[in-house]
């Protein structure tokens, strides 16, 4: 029974002093006769780590192949091999077998990909694990590890809870798929193969949709991952090496995490160019006539259907399925947000019978976000798909909490109450864009705010960070992340694409109740995008309001992961809400 913890040796990462370690006999047959985990870390001058994770049958025979063979064909292990303070950490188990030591690994470098000290996480590890005896044991296994870890540094091994509550864990490409996510990968990757064959072709779109929530971004990441790793030059893969690949994101936000991942993971083209941008300076940089071979478009609802700015086309998508050979575009027109990003009904039923005929219209039902009971997902779709409030279950079976409040106040004193607790992770305030809003202060220099009665806060990206060490960090995390914005409220375009554990969402003006169904106001709304008349190809000019609001609506509700908090301006609404309970 003693061994029913883990077993870990730190060492320095020589084959000197592997030889020399010193490990106690009770531990001996666990660290050199089982599978065992290992951990290389070194640290440079402004204590950033670059880390290696791996998993062995034999710890001293895999260092010396590091050392001696991988040290002559890869970088990052002739600099660990060259530095006099890298270290190694040796982890062991009574209960590790291969398929366990594998899952460790996989998990390892998910943590330690989502640590903020840690600029650079090496290993080509593509494979997830199936279930396999004592897999249920694998998660308390982690947790004890990490904890352990922690007690030899705590700067590279933080607080579990403080890693799951990152940006970048959530979109991490090593979260392991459920079945519905691995078969749409398979059927993905399978259609790439196809038409990567010959590479003549080019312009083979591929759509992944689902609602908010649906794991649609996990499958993204890892399957940007893989196919980075399967096009590598030692690839076994004789499709797959070689190839070119893209991600494309024409959120801001969401490209500050894709972009982190990158540089972590060390994404890159063949010559060192970025492999994450947004859709405009990809179709900028990128001739028709030299196509790449694939393209990953997350939230490509919010391509431009439209020229705007600096895009001078007419279709953001068009344009990149010219550039491409294949095209894996993640799709959900409920979170399409702005007349720049609106498909006529007619254009895009085509595109998407045309998709779903070829066999690559793949669809993910499955909600992964929301941490509630069939019944409580209901009602949340209720409200805005059928524009109707039901009565409220009385109880969550998964304990999910939806309240109401009576003003902004109340509101924002629970949110805080929750962000306060670490227990309860990431929590913030929300809004319908219904209050002024600029990138700019206003004509007094003061932040712009949502105002209800003598309540007020500021809108988001506005609050400064306490120091200029956490200004730095801010610039690497997502808007939620920044401890700041506890104290600012928060919009589509700073949430979307994004988790929280709760969210307080104030729904304004421009959301109404009258004669017993929702209404959408667009003369109570300030965003402009939403709201301006979008001109068609026929040059008629549509009123798309409705769409644009209700779908503000869908992407505030759909944030939190284990509580929903309501406070509704509209009097009426707010009353609807209540006698719904």
């Amino acid at each position: 029974m003693s061994h029913l913890k883990p077993i870990i040796y730190d060492t320095a990462y020589n084959q000197k002093a592997l030889d020399q370690m010193q490990i106690n006999e009770e531990d001996e047959t666990y660290i050199l006769k089982y599978p065992t985990v290992y951990i290389v870390k070194d640290a440079d001058k402004q204590d950033n780590y670059s880390v290696y994770v791996g998993e062995t049958t034999d710890i001293k025979r895999r260092t010396v192949e590091h050392i001696t063979n991988d040290s002559k064909d890869r970088a990052d292990w002739w600099e660990l091999n060259h530095s006099n303070t890298a270290e190694m950490y040796v982890i062991g188990h009574e209960h590790f077998n291969k398929s366990m030591t594998l899952d460790i690994e996989n998990k390892m470098m998910q943590y330690m990909a989502s640590v903020d000290v840690v600029k650079r996480v090496n290993n080509r590890r593509t494979n997830q694990q199936n279930l396999y005896y004592s897999h249920d044991e694998m998660e308390k296994i982690f947790s004890e590890i990490w904890l352990k870890l922690r007690k030899f540094d705590k700067r590279l091994f933080p607080l579990e809870r403080t890693i799951r509550d990152s940006a970048l864990f959530k979109a991490s490409p090593f979260h392991k798929l459920t079945d519905e996510q691995l078969d749409a990968k398979d059927k993905i990757m399978a259609t790439i193969e196809t038409n990567l064959k010959n590479r003549t072709e080019k312009g083979k779109l591929i759509i992944v949709e689902g609602d908010a929530g649906s794991g649609k971004t996990v499958l993204m990441s890892s399957l940007f991952y893989e196919l980075n790793q399967l096009s590598k030059a030692e690839s076994e893969n004789p499709i797959l090496r070689g190839t070119s690949q893209f991600l494309l994101v024409n959120h801001d936000q969401q490209l500050k995490v894709y972009e982190e991942i990158a540089q972590k993971l060390g994404i890159y083209t063949s010559d060192k160019q970025k492999t994450v941008l947004k859709p405009t300076p990809f179709i900028n940089k990128y001739s028709e006539n030299e196509p790449v071979d694939v393209v990953i478009v997350d939230e490509a609802h919010l391509l431009l259907t439209q020229g705007k700015q600096s895009y001078t086309g007419q279709n953001q998508l068009d344009d990149l399925l010219k550039r491409a050979r294949v095209v894996v575009a993640v799709f959900d027109k409920k979170q399409i947000l702005s007349r720049e990003q609106y498909w006529e009904a007619d254009e895009l039923a085509k595109r998407l019978a045309e998709t779903k005929k070829a066999g690559n219209l793949i669809t993910l039902n499955k909600q992964l976000r929301i941490n509630a009971g069939k019944a409580t997902i209901d009602w949340i779709r209720s409200l805005i798909d059928q524009e109707s409030i039901k009565p409220l279950p009385k109880e969550d079976e998964k304990g999910y909490e939806i309240k109401f409040f009576d003003s902004p106040k109340a509101l924002q004193d629970a949110i805080v109450t929750k962000a306060k607790d670490k227990d309860f992770g990431i929590s913030r305030i929300l809004a319908t864009f219904d209050w002024p809003y600029s990138s700019r202060k206003d004509d007094d220099g003061h932040p712009w705010h949502v105002e209800i009665g003598d309540w007020k806060m500021p809108w988001n990206l506005q609050l400064p960070a306490k120091d200029n060490k956490q200004k730095k960090l801010n610039q690497k995390l997502a808007w939620a992340e920044q401890p700041q914005t506890i104290g600012e409220v928060g919009s589509t375009f700073t949430i979307q694409g994004f988790d929280l554990n709760y969210a307080g969402v104030i729904i304004g003006p421009s959301v109404k109740y009258r004669n017993g169904r929702i209404i959408f106001d667009k003369t109570a709304s300030e965003n402009s995008k939403a709201i301006q008349r979008r001109t068609l190809k026929n040059g008629e000019k549509k009123d798309v309001s409705d769409d644009m609001l209700r779908n503000e609506l869908n992407v505030l509700l759909s944030r939190g992961v284990n509580g929903l908090y309501i406070y509704a301006v509209d009097d009426e609404l707010r009353a609807a809400l209540k006698k719904g309970i």
